[in-house]
């Protein structure tokens, strides 16, 4: 399939595919991959976290496969074409915002991938996605974006989201990101 944001059920569940990236639902045989990931040194001081183990990488990994089993979306590995690498995940997690049901639009690179553009052609395939295809009303879908993540506030900001709002949770100071102002205020 050619172009950007085209749509196609595959074997391995759905497929996105955009100029440089495919995007497939997530599945259990990509924790070895998911683990670069949240290994990367980068990645993790960016969350102020420390590294995953690979126990905790599968329970990640476990987590995300039970919410696309509820829902029908999740988080989708992205896959680089030029090299069949998984350099990411970029998806779409049930949540709520202040009581408010919504769909967050999340995604984590590999840090060496960074400032390529990557992030935000797989959100934006991924908002385009979920509108188009699921239905899902562009008024509900959100980012949750620390306040010190100037880049991901980019991404957001580039597939048309405006900051709504700060506000702390598990005392680290965010920023709510979403189509609508209206739906979350």
């Amino acid at each position: 399939m050619e172009g950007h944001g085209g749509f196609e059920r595959e074997v391995f569940g759905i497929m996105i595919e955009t100029n440089r990236l495919i995007l497939r639902l997530m599945n259990e045989n990509d924790i070895d991959d998911m683990l670069k990931i949240f290994t990367d040194e980068n990645v993790m001081k960016s969350f102020n976290l420390q590294s995953f183990s690979r126990e905790q990488m599968k329970k990640w990994v476990d987590r995300n496969l039970d919410h696309q089993n509820k829902y029908g979306y999740g988080l989708f590995s992205v896959i680089l074409k030029s090299n069949q690498e998984l350099i990411g995940d970029c998806g779409l997690e049930h949540t709520e915002f202040e009581g408010k049901p919504c769909v967050e639009i999340g995604y984590d690179f590999l840090s060496k991938y960074w400032n390529q553009g990557y992030a935000t052609e797989a959100a934006k395939a991924v908002k385009d996605y979920a509108i188009e295809e699921l239905s899902i009303d562009s008024k509900s879908i959100c980012s949750f974006i620390r306040k010190n993540n100037k880049a991901s506030q980019r991404v957001s900001e580039k597939i048309g989201m405006q900051k709504i709002k700060e506000y702390k949770a598990y005392n680290i100071s965010r920023y709510l990101y979403a189509f609508s102002k209206e739906y979350f205020i």
